[in-house]
């Protein structure tokens, strides 16, 4: 059952959703009279959020082959390349800019 209506320029379902009894009255205890709606939909966001985050993680994982990288092979090994690479545009700064 969906009742469907505009709420600021949004298009909004009412949907019947069961929620254990005392979830509501912990969140009711923390949340301001009137706010349950709010509080709710933006956990609701949150946790997409963090779900597509998670899908699109797994999706590309195995795309760092380390084999192309050694220089990225130990926590050492980065921060070393790291510096250099820091190093390399400070040193290419200062020649086009003439500054030290």
């Amino acid at each position: 059952m969906y009742i469907q209506k505009k709420v600021k320029n949004i298009e909004t379902k009412l949907t019947p959703i069961r929620f254990p009894a005392n979830l509501l009255a912990e969140i009711d205890k923390y949340i301001e009279d009137g706010n349950r709606s709010k509080f709710i939909i933006n956990a609701a966001r949150k946790e997409l959020y963090r779900l597509k985050q998670r899908k699109a993680i797994h999706n590309v994982a195995g795309i760092f082959d380390e084999k192309d990288y050694p220089e990225l092979k130990t926590a050492e090994d980065t921060s070393n390349w790291v510096r250099k690479i820091r190093e390399e545009s400070e040193a290419r700064r200062s020649e086009l800019f003439g500054e030290k």
